[in-house]
């Protein structure tokens, strides 16, 4: 039988006015020196907040995330610390998430956006020769979500939480189509839970369109519980699919790419329609929600989406997906393009 590990977030806060709730943890887990990554608009929002709170005893150090980005060997130059508190989005979970790796302090995750559901796994995104590409790297022993800092964000990340969480209806299929053709491991728990995920967001898309702080909240629960689905698998396997993989092939032949999640919806519709799968759900719901749904809302013409998923199943060979199955053509792939209404 496979064995794989399983690794899960040891706490996790939804609420309100969480900066006197994360001190209080810090406290009982005896952290005396916690170390801050992020970046000026996170640490404007809600980091200042929490260090203005900071008691005596514990020692704060802060570090701008572009300081070690892309060199995270410079957080040897820092002061001591023993963990790890990431507060802001996605280049803030990443690189935080390496420096843990690295040092072997807990890391907590603090996001002030819902952009995607890196907030809440073990994953982390990085670039290398030029390429995007994700890898397993370390859990968030906490997670603290303040909805009134992420409801307070600009709308788009939201949006771009939505098409990464709709993402899960074609990553767990094609999950289940490796496990039929490859005999991968599949895990029908984590599975589920992902592609639940997904399915709240279609179906509270009138909600979420409506910016409630209760559609704030969906959003923000998914997202983690997609993260679990990866901490339960053991894998982003549950999560990231054929989709994901033109998403990062649109960022890797992009000089500015739309943000993951919005690559992420957009992508879905067409390995959705590569399954034979209910795509104009997915679609409809995005258009509800103000999400981005077409090429032209991610910056993208026919001929670039066309190169991205043509790119895409090199990425990863190791993944199978609907991509791999049957590589497409030029034809087949604009045929697709206009059939789904991509353009």
């Amino acid at each position: 039988m496979h064995k794989h590990e399983m690794e899960l977030p040891h706490f996790v806060v939804i609420g309100h006015d969480l900066a006197q709730t994360i001190i209080e943890h810090l406290k009982l887990h005896g952290f005396k020196a916690p170390l801050m990554i992020t970046s000026n608009t996170p640490y404007r929002v809600f980091g200042s907040k929490i260090e203005s709170l900071m008691e005596p005893g514990i020692k704060l150090s802060t570090i701008d995330v572009e300081e070690i980005y892309g060199d995270v060997e410079k957080i040897s130059g820092m002061p001591a610390f023993d963990v790890i508190l990431g507060v802001g989005g996605g280049r803030v979970m990443d690189v935080s998430k390496v420096v843990a790796e690295k040092t072997g302090r807990p890391f907590i995750s603090i996001p002030t956006i819902a952009s995607h559901d890196g907030i809440a796994s073990p994953m982390t995104s990085y670039r290398q020769n030029g390429r995007a590409y994700s890898r397993k790297s370390v859990m968030p022993l906490e997670i603290y979500a303040d909805i009134d800092v992420i409801s307070r964000s600009p709308r788009r990340y939201l949006m771009s939480g939505c098409g990464d969480l709709v993402a899960k209806h074609s990553a767990v299929r094609d999950w289940w189509l490796a496990h039929r053709e490859t005999g991968e491991y599949y895990g029908r728990y984590a599975a589920h839970l992902a592609y639940l995920s997904g399915s709240v967001i279609i179906r509270s898309a009138k909600e979420i369109r409506n910016n409630s702080i209760e559609g704030v909240r969906t959003v923000v629960e998914a997202l983690i519980s997609a993260g679990v689905a990866m901490g339960v698998a053991g894998s982003s396997r549950p999560c990231s699919g054929g989709e994901h993989l033109i998403a990062h092939a649109l960022e890797t032949l992009m000089d500015k790419p739309a943000l993951h999640g919005e690559r992420c919806g957009v992508a879905t519709i067409f390995t959705l329609r590569l399954h034979g799968a209910k795509w104009e759900k997915v679609k409809e719901s995005l258009k509800t929600i103000g999400a981005p749904h077409t090429l032209k809302d991610i910056n993208v013409d026919e001929e670039l989406f066309t190169e991205a998923v043509k790119l895409a199943p090199n990425l990863r060979r190791e993944r199978y997906t609907v991509l791999h199955k049957k590589p497409l053509g030029k034809t087949e792939i604009e045929n697709i393009i206009h059939e789904t209404g991509l353009v």
